[in-house]
């Protein structure tokens, strides 16, 4: 089922991982990104989100450091005809493994 009500980074990104054709999108700058990011995330910081190329029928899951970023990059992403698209959070709160 896709968008479970979860507030958890650790949940989301699984549900993303077993939610069909689901992207998982990092929104911070290129920099934080390479410092650090969870595996299989693309890059496509909050300054750019205009000109994301995913198709609008993908299930979208966004993160960035602490949250704030991402609930934009979702009202952003919403506006422009994006349905399944959500915020997951921030990678501070992330107990995965981190990919640099």
């Amino acid at each position: 089922m896709f968008f479970l009500n979860k507030n958890n980074i650790n949940d989301a990104v699984e549900e993303c991982r077993d939610t069909k054709n689901a992207v998982l999108i990092d929104v911070r700058e290129a920099e934080e990104f390479q410092a650090g990011h969870i595996p299989g995330a693309l890059n496509v910081p909050l300054s750019e989100i205009d000109a994301i190329s995913i198709p609008k029928d993908v299930p979208v899951f966004i993160y960035c450091l602490r949250g704030s970023r991402s609930k934009r990059a979702e009202r952003m992403l919403k506006k422009m005809g994006y349905a399944k698209v959500r915020s997951i959070g921030g990678i501070m709160e992330y107990k995965g493994r981190i990919e640099k």
